[in-house]
């Protein structure tokens, strides 16, 4: 385990794995995380799913406002990463489906 992963960390995790509902979360998301860092994040989940779908970084860099350095950033992650990501398109791709 990295040494990110600390008891306090830990205790987030819990928090956000027990919400299962988006305005809890979303005030959850505005009382930790600035509106920029909010932005941001979301932004490179956006990237990844269109990495993901095969875009271009020209694409991708169009559709999000999202720099060169930034997407390189998500591809390699999702490329070499723990697998974060993958999980997350995987909710979104269920939640889709349930949609749709």
């Amino acid at each position: 385990m990295s040494d990110l992963r600390t008891p306090e960390v830990n205790d987030l995790l819990r928090v956000f794995a027990t919400l299962d509902d988006e305005d809890t979360i979303y005030a959850l998301l505005e009382d930790l995380f600035t509106i920029r860092e909010i932005k941001e994040t979301s932004q490179r989940l956006a990237v990844a799913r269109l990495l993901a779908a095969g875009k271009s970084y020209a694409a991708i860099e169009e559709a999000t406002g999202a720099s060169a350095t930034t997407i390189a950033r998500v591809s390699k992650c999702l490329s070499y990463g723990s697998g974060g990501y993958a999980s997350a398109l995987g909710v979104l791709d269920d939640a889709e489906g349930k949609r749709g």
